[in-house]
């Protein structure tokens, strides 16, 4: 996929999420494989260009993290576009604007879904980074403010004009935050305004049948995977592979969910040293044993964690634990199998199963 002026190796993208997509986890799934290109947590412009510790290690990155892009929020053009020409110099591969944060810190200072309320305005804003800069900039949003201003088409148009290189729409308002369904409609609409720029759909995408159904009923270009990933780091690989053949690869199994686990885990210590490192993992880890089946064991004790001694023994008592729920073959029984995952946008015919929702997982901020 073609991206302004970057190659992308496929149509499939990891959304940012505040406190989750960061570089451990952003190598992890790279590789695993299939996805074309990550985006780091939403970073303040003003905080990049005061250079605060924190702003910069929400984009620390390294050579295997590429192609890479960074998501900025901020309603100052000076700093916007000041903040872009910095990434540019530090070679960040492309700009991604956030249009769709629906926080209120981040809106009461107009910026994440605030940008959708003045066209003109933000458009403005745009054109200044995009003038400013040869990498792509590209924006998210959502498809308006509430139900009684869907503004997503007539932004998306105004954006097209200034140059940006794609649109990512999440088939939500602001209003309704994470819940309810996703609006496949919506982001139909937005994918016929424009008539040169892809535009990525977001939203509720939890399985490979998902991101297939969104594309073939909205006619977007591409599909962005935030929870839906951090649920599943191998739906990338999956889904590049249904894409491309029209067949489902079977689910990981235990084994090499445990092998990504522990990779995951490590390179947490490598990036944030052993204590802050166990610390974060502490919420990183039961999102893994959703799909383990039986983990009760190992969720009450991999919360506690703070050496790396300590993820070694919870992991190692929880694996025994798991033996009394499996059959003779070592396989788990059926009556303990974890329930298939399926987007809440699809019907249960349509999948094989009933939906069930990913959860909105805590962060440093309340709700993406």
């Amino acid at each position: 996929m073609q991206l302004g002026s970057l190659q992308l190796s496929s149509n499939l993208f990891l959304s940012p999420l505040a406190g989750y997509t960061n570089l451990p986890f952003r190598r992890v799934v790279r590789e695993v494989g299939g996805v074309g290109l990550c985006t780091t947590d939403l970073v303040n412009a003003r905080s990049l260009l005061e250079r605060r510790p924190k702003a910069l290690k929400l984009i620390e990155t390294q050579d295997t993290d590429r192609p890479l892009a960074v998501q900025l929020f901020g309603s100052v053009p000076e700093e916007m576009r000041d903040a872009t020409q910095l990434l540019e110099s530090m070679g960040v591969d492309l700009v991604d604007i956030n249009m769709g944060c629906p926080v209120k810190k981040v809106c009461k200072v107009g910026g994440g879904s605030a940008m959708m309320t003045e066209l003109d305005k933000t458009a403005a804003l745009v054109a200044g980074m995009v003038n400013a800069v040869k990498i792509p900039i590209t924006a998210k949003m959502r498809l308006g403010w509430d139900d009684d201003n869907i503004t997503a088409p007539d932004l998306a148009r105004a954006l097209e004009e200034v140059g940006v290189a794609a649109l990512f729409v999440h088939g939500r308002t602001r209003q309704q935050g994470f819940s309810g369904r996703v609006n496949l409609n919506g982001i139909r609409s937005v994918a016929r305004a424009v008539k040169r720029v892809p535009v990525i759909g977001n939203g509720d995408v939890t399985t490979p049948q998902a991101a297939r159904h969104m594309m073939e009923q909205t006619g977007c270009a591409g599909v962005s995977i935030g929870r839906g990933a951090f649920y599943d780091p191998w739906i990338f690989q999956r889904t590049s592979h249904l894409l491309l053949t029209g067949d489902l690869l079977a689910e990981p199994d235990f084994g090499e969910r445990i092998r990504v686990l522990q990779r995951h885990f490590d390179l947490m210590i490598e990036v944030f040293g052993e204590e802050l490192g166990c610390r974060m993992f502490r919420k990183v880890a039961p999102w893994y044993s959703r799909r383990f089946g039986p983990a009760s064991e190992f969720n009450k004790k991999v919360v506690r964690i703070s050496t790396r001694e300590d993820f070694a023994a919870v992991l190692e008592n929880y694996m025994r634990w798991r033996e009394r729920f499996l059959d003779n073959d070592g396989q788990l029984k059926s009556q303990f199998q974890p329930a298939p995952m399926v987007a809440s946008f699809l019907q249960p015919e349509e999948a094989g199963a009933a939906p069930s929702a990913i959860p909105v997982p805590k962060g440093p901020i309340d709700v993406w």
